[in-house]
């Protein structure tokens, strides 16, 4: 990694067309991010609900996947957003996983090694963490905990812990980024930041969130990466 030990990764969730905009803002400031997507609900229109409003859940088109994502890295949130850990079935588990990441290898044109566990609460387990690993081939799966740390994954990376959400985290992403860019580097630092684009349309946050990227780019000590290639460049992958 010569003088860079400073590594920046992104990881957002669902394939909506919000990550269009998202991803115009991070080849803006040249930062990478990782998308998790569902590639039988590719295409697929909808909206979510929440006590502040409505938003637009809309999928991108699978035709597409590879020209929005270009310069980027695709990964595997399952088929269709289940939670894993409420299958009885082991090979339903592995369905989802497997045929995900073969669906979207295909519409992408490289191997997806990839993943973020859809769902919120607890939805990972041992369990699920195991038939992933011994049936498919995913290399890192995301889960939705926070650290709130820079160290980088330390144990079982198919489920391993994100530094902070971009939206809700507390200490909030924009006290971790000074903190982060501010830091003197003793080894590998490492952070992951994760959310979906439409929260940005949901909270009207996409000014706000730019001043976050515009504040973390063009920093001559931080690599800016995927989620693979951070993997990779920590000696983790």
């Amino acid at each position: 990694m010569a003088n860079h030990q400073k590594i920046l990764t992104f990881s957002f969730d669902d394939g909506v067309t919000q990550d269009i905009r998202l991803i115009e803002l991070f080849d803006r400031y040249g930062l990478k991010g990782t998308f998790n997507l569902n590639s039988e609900l590719l295409g697929k229109p909808g909206e979510l609900r929440y006590d502040v409003g409505r938003v637009d859940h809309n999928k991108v088109q699978p035709g597409d996947v590879k020209t929005i994502y270009a310069g980027h890295e695709v990964a595997v949130h399952t088929l269709t957003h289940p939670l894993l850990p409420a299958f009885e079935d082991d090979r339903e588990i592995v369905r989802q996983v497997e045929q995900d990441r073969l669906n979207l290898s295909e519409l992408v044109g490289y191997e997806v090694l990839g993943m973020a566990y859809p769902c919120g609460g607890t939805n990972n387990d041992e369990r699920v963490a195991a038939l992933i690993r011994e049936n498919t081939g995913v290399q890192y799966a995301r889960t939705i905990t926070s650290t709130f740390s820079f160290d980088p994954p330390r144990g079982d990376l198919l489920r391993f812990d994100p530094t902070c959400h971009f939206l809700r985290a507390e200490p909030d992403a924009v006290t971790l980024a000074e903190r982060f860019i501010n830091s003197e580097a003793d080894g590998v630092q490492l952070f992951y930041v994760w959310g979906h684009s439409y929260e940005l349309d949901l909270w009207q946050k996409w000014e706000e969130f730019e001043e976050f990227c515009r504040f973390v780019a063009n920093r001559d000590d931080v690599l800016y990466l995927t989620n693979l290639e951070a993997f990779r460049a920590a000696g983790l992958l």
